[in-house]
């Protein structure tokens, strides 16, 4: 059986997104979605500064590190590390396409490499009892056959992972950048769906192009678990459905609510000398598409950094944000039916073992 919780929902590791200050604002918004940090690599975490790199707030559990190289001894030292920190899952990850990341041959051109994952995951599965995860792709290049896609996620099955996250689009290495590869490659979610009955055993979460709670409703039906990417900082307030219409809780916060619990974390941070920017930085798309949401986004942009600035900022501009636009509420109608609040998910009974065809 994979070990921990299932995790229906998830907050997508996102590099100059996903840093403890975005986590600590969203948690006024979703008391269960599973964060993740940015990508940090087993390197950094062995010889960098473990507090910038590593250090969270205790409210943002659930939260997972994930991590980014290729050495299977240092990845489960740096796992290790991350897990005495006190976080709740490590993802390794083999998405990411950049070419720094592929210099270091790590990242998504690993998907050409099965056997080094799998032995990575044996050596995180060996080194902490919290669950080993992988993010991956579909497949890069002309490596991106179901044949491929299915032979790898097998030998990671054989290593003990215990759960994958697959962003439902192919990477090119070569003539995309890291931005077109999160757009151009089509989504193909059918095929995750096709890898979830492969291996009826394994929790499977699907990733790519999921802009609202009633898409994500629609995976839980399929697959075990979603994760939200860009939706989740360019439109942050869909968080606040998440606890309602995934785990069926009374949860349903406003901007305002959402914002009060964020403020006295950016007083601290401030007084620990944090630049009040990145602490402003996870707000702005908190009204996007309202009506004042421009002018919400200017003032905190332009605002933040002018000398002097601090968090009468943040409450400067929600004080002028119309009345419906700050104490509105996600839609009680998307909690009536929550889907994958309790159950592992699709097949969730099934044998681990289970192997798909190889041609």
């Amino acid at each position: 059986m994979p070990r921990g919780p299932a995790r229906p929902f998830s907050v997508a590791p996102m590099m100059d997104w996903t840093d403890r200050h975005y986590r600590r604002f969203v948690r006024g918004l979703t008391r269960r979605a599973l964060l993740y940090t940015e990508m940090v690599t087993a390197a950094a975490v062995l010889h960098g500064d473990r507090e910038r790199l590593l250090g969270f707030d205790e409210v943002e559990h659930p939260v997972a590190v994930q991590l980014g190289g290729d050495d299977p001894a240092a990845l489960a030292e740096a796992a290790r590390a991350a897990v005495a920190w006190g976080y709740d899952e490590v993802n390794l990850n083999v998405g990411c396409p950049s070419d720094r990341v592929q210099r270091g041959r790590f990242g998504a051109c690993l998907m050409a490499h099965p056997e080094v994952v799998a032995e990575a995951v044996r050596a995180l599965r060996q080194a902490v009892a919290v669950p080993v995860t992988v993010k991956h792709r579909l497949g890069i290049d002309d490596l991106d056959g179901d044949a491929h896609l299915h032979g790898f996620v097998a030998a990671l099955v054989d290593a003990g992972v215990d759960r994958v996250v697959v962003h439902a689009r192919k990477a090119w290495l070569e003539g995309l950048s890291p931005k077109e590869n999160r757009t151009v490659p089509p989504l193909q979610h059918e095929r995750v769906v096709a890898l979830k009955r492969a291996f009826p055993g394994l929790r499977v979460e699907t990733n790519g192009g999921v802009r609202d709670l009633d898409a994500v409703r629609a995976h839980l039906r399929t697959v075990d678990g979603v994760m939200v990417g860009r939706a989740a900082y360019e439109d942050s307030f869909v968080l606040a459905g998440v606890d309602a219409a995934v785990f069926g809780e009374e949860a349903r916060p406003s901007r305002a609510e959402a914002v009060a619990a964020y403020l006295p974390y950016v007083e601290a941070r401030r007084c620990a000398g944090t630049p009040l920017p990145p602490l402003v930085k996870p707000l702005i798309g908190l009204a996007r598409g309202a009506r004042g949401g421009r002018s919400w986004r200017r003032t905190l942009s332009e605002g933040s950094v002018r000398p002097g600035a601090g968090p009468e900022l943040i409450e400067r501009a929600l004080a002028a944000l119309p009345d419906e636009v700050r104490d509105a509420r996600p839609d009680a109608a998307a909690a009536a039916t929550p889907v994958g609040a309790t159950a592992d998910g699709v097949g969730s009974r099934a044998s681990r073992s289970a192997r798909p065809p190889t041609a």
